[in-house]
């Protein structure tokens, strides 16, 4: 029980202070990503892409695809540089063959793929893609050092600078695919600001220090590769998993690729506003997270992963479920010391009269509590795009949005015992203005 209650003030007290050196770490990041800019900007270019492929999967997208496609063939690189878009039609069955079909643009391809091929999850329709571009690459002569491949899904938009801010980074040959920032365009409703926090601010943090530590993740929007460092790992860079691009982030790790994350740039995509819909994407993310953990034994032996970046993988594969069972634990501990307080029921335990355990919900409700409010202040004199006010509704619902991501968790540990690995597409919303 003693295990139980150190386990309890080590959730309580440790990640706050997680959370403050985050905080730390960005404020640092955002004052020297001047310096750091004008610096890149006299470095030898001869390693930037010539050629952008903006691949979007597409399975029954009518609702949005026309806008990605038409912002997609918009992003222009530097000079000297062309983009193109291919689309993959992934068996859709509703109108989304008709809104392709009606865009006319010499830099747009589609490719249909029909079944028994069709509807095999998003890693099979980016390797289709992937071979495509492959094959075009070699029979035009191209280096496929000097292509880049990014993703960009059925409601995504990329920022104007993107392919610059991307090219930039791959100014350095060892970079093998770069992840962009996240944010959230529909961030007018409370679920939707509350993702956007957790993305432009949250996980924006996270990957500034992975930035350091040289662990970056691929996350499945706003994700850039080399097609040079793609065909280093085969015929299929995407797999099967939950969570194909978190793997593929892994398996470039492992393969001695440098992946490096921008803030300067970013994609914007729907937040799920429903919160049964957000639950089950939080429970595919987790179910793919736990498939992922099987690569614990290939980081340890790897000879291309140091230590400290060994440190932090582990820690990001790991710590989801050390917090589901350290939280699981803390409750039911709550739960025994609350039932010895009615009176019959045997000898208190820990907590002796129902005002301690009011003063002990007020002190982890502000524990909770205080880290959305941090990086709500963070947010808004980083980006300031977006009301104050907002901010704070959505960093005032953050600890529930967390035990939604507990809830998760625990049901992709159901899943992955019962081997249950279908899942059904999470359907797009109507567009909405979208906000800067």
């Amino acid at each position: 029980m003693t295990a139980i209650l150190l386990v309890g003030f080590a959730l309580l007290t440790l990640w706050p202070a997680y959370n403050l050196a985050l905080v730390a770490f960005t404020t640092r990041d955002s004052a020297t990503a001047g310096r750091r800019r004008r610096r890149d900007a006299i470095a030898p270019n001869e390693h930037e892409p010539l050629t952008f492929w903006i691949v979007v999967p597409a399975l029954n997208e009518e609702r949005v695809v026309g806008r990605t496609v038409g912002a997609a063939l918009a992003l222009q690189g530097p000079a000297g540089t062309r983009t193109r878009v291919m689309v993959v039609d992934d068996g859709s069955d509703d109108g989304t063959p008709d809104v392709l079909a009606a865009i006319d643009h010499p830099n747009l391809t589609v490719l249909r793929r029909d079944f028994p091929n069709a509807r095999k999850g998003k890693g099979e329709a980016l390797n289709a893609a992937f071979r495509a571009i492959r094959d075009l690459a070699l029979r035009h002569g191209e280096d496929p050092a000097l292509v880049a491949v990014g993703v960009i899904d059925g409601d995504g938009r990329g920022s104007a600078n993107i392919l610059t801010e991307v090219s930039r980074q791959m100014r350095d040959p060892r970079v093998g695919a770069v992840q962009t920032r996240v944010r959230i365009h529909n961030r007018n409703r409370v679920l939707g600001a509350v993702q956007d926090l957790e993305f432009a601010a949250i996980a924006n943090a996270s990957q500034l220090l992975r930035n350091a530590a040289g662990t970056v993740g691929l996350g499945g929007n706003g994700q850039f590769a080399r097609l040079s460092s793609l065909m280093r790992l085969g015929d299929a860079p995407w797999s099967h998993c939950l969570v194909e691009d978190l793997e593929l982030g892994l398996r470039m790790h492992l393969n001695g690729e440098r992946i490096r994350y921008t803030s300067i740039a970013n994609v914007n995509q729907q937040g799920l506003v429903d919160v049964k819909r957000l639950l089950r994407q939080r429970t595919r993310w987790a179910q793919g997270n736990l498939q992922c953990v099987g690569y614990v034994p290939k980081l340890v032996a790897s000879r291309q992963v140091r230590n400290h970046a060994l440190l932090e993988m582990l820690y990001y594969l790991l710590a989801p479920w050390m917090n589901a069972f350290g939280t699981a634990g803390v409750f039911g501990l709550w739960g025994f010391a609350m039932w010895r307080l009615i009176p019959g029921h045997g000898d208190t335990v820990l907590i002796h009269s129902w005002t301690q355990m009011g003063h002990v919900a007020l002190f982890w409700a502000l524990g909770m509590t205080a880290p959305g409010l941090v990086w709500a202040t963070v947010h808004r004199l980083q980006l300031g795009d977006e009301k104050l006010g907002r901010l704070l509704v959505a960093a005032v619902a953050y600890p529930f949005f967390l035990l939604l991501g507990l809830v998760s968790t625990w049901r992709a540990i159901g899943r992955q015992i019962s081997r249950r690995q279908a899942w059904a597409k999470t359907e797009r919303l109507v567009e909405e203005p979208v906000l800067s």
